[in-house]
């Protein structure tokens, strides 16, 4: 059964939340407290590398992702959302595209995929319990239906 119409519609909106708190231009700081009313208080960030992984709190992804983000105007949008709910709990498949500013002035590129894990709110919204996710690369494309649809 797939999830209601306005459960769906509060995860995107969430899920488009978290990538607009992250994004600005070069020397925008970003809002902060709204993305941490985004999080659980105990949420986790973690990214796939090559050579492991990086996890961090909420606190410890903004004291080191903070300085990257204003300098190099990042910025992120989703291409393409499934999600999946039952009860409380969701799971948000994200595709994203970013970029962002290097110091020369040339651009740089990302796309990969976000899995998030959210929990519905007594006032029916959702907040993010975790997100983990892993860069498209070599050898790892984004799969086809994760692709932006014209």
């Amino acid at each position: 059964m797939p999830p209601a119409q306005a459960d769906t519609d509060a995860i995107d909106r969430t899920v488009a939340a978290v990538y607009a708190a992250i994004s600005g231009g070069i020397g925008e700081d970003r809002d902060w407290d709204a993305m941490r009313a985004l999080y659980l208080p105990d949420a986790r960030l973690t990214a796939i590398r090559a050579d492991g992984i990086e996890s961090s709190t909420l606190e410890e992804y903004i004291a080191s992702k903070r300085e990257f983000l204003v300098a190099n105007g990042f910025g992120e949008s989703t291409l393409v959302n499934r999600i999946a709910v039952y009860g409380d709990m969701a799971h948000a498949w994200s595709s994203y595209s970013g970029g962002w500013t290097e110091p020369d002035g040339t651009r740089g590129a990302t796309r990969g995929i976000n899995s998030f894990q959210l929990m519905r709110q007594p006032d029916d919204s959702w907040r993010v319990l975790s997100i983990l996710w892993q860069v498209e690369r070599p050898g790892l494309p984004l799969p086809a239906e994760m692709e932006a649809i014209a």
